[in-house]
């Protein structure tokens, strides 16, 4: 839970920084924001899989540039959700939806430790036990 929590106030301040940076995307404020991360996040979670399947084909043909005409889609579609946030246009959106992207990405990055750090939880089947095993950036296991 704390991951997901994190994972959105870290889509807010991308979404707060992106108005300085693209001028066809206004928000009106941090209440704005924080709707537009969280509907960003579900969108990205449920919606933006689906596309990605389905669009397979032309994202192969494209070479996955065309993940980031889905990512304008799904943020010109937050922009009309939300109220506050505006888009002005496709290409509005795709900047705003590369600088999410790259903010974003960046963040999770330095907050999570890197590629290099994962968690495993073991459960075994009748077992009330669970082994919930870390490793680390130099690839040690706690």
């Amino acid at each position: 839970m704390p991951g997901i929590l994190l994972r959105w106030v870290v889509t807010t301040i991308a979404v707060l920084i992106v108005p300085q940076l693209v001028s066809g995307v206004t928000v009106k404020g941090v209440p704005t924001a924080l709707v537009a991360g969280a509907i960003l996040g579900i969108l990205n979670a449920l919606v933006r899989p689906i596309l990605i399947i389905l669009t397979l084909p032309l994202t192969l043909v494209t070479l996955g540039l065309f993940i980031l005409v889905i990512n304008a889609l799904l943020f010109q579609f937050a922009g009309a959700i939300v109220p506050g946030l505006v888009v002005n246009s496709f290409w509005s959106a795709l900047w705003a939806s590369i600088i999410v992207s790259i903010v974003s990405w960046i963040a999770n990055f330095t907050v999570t430790g890197g590629p290099g750090e994962r968690t495993v939880i073991v459960r075994r089947w009748g077992d009330d036990q669970t082994i919930e095993m870390h490793r680390g950036k130099e690839d040690k296991w706690e």
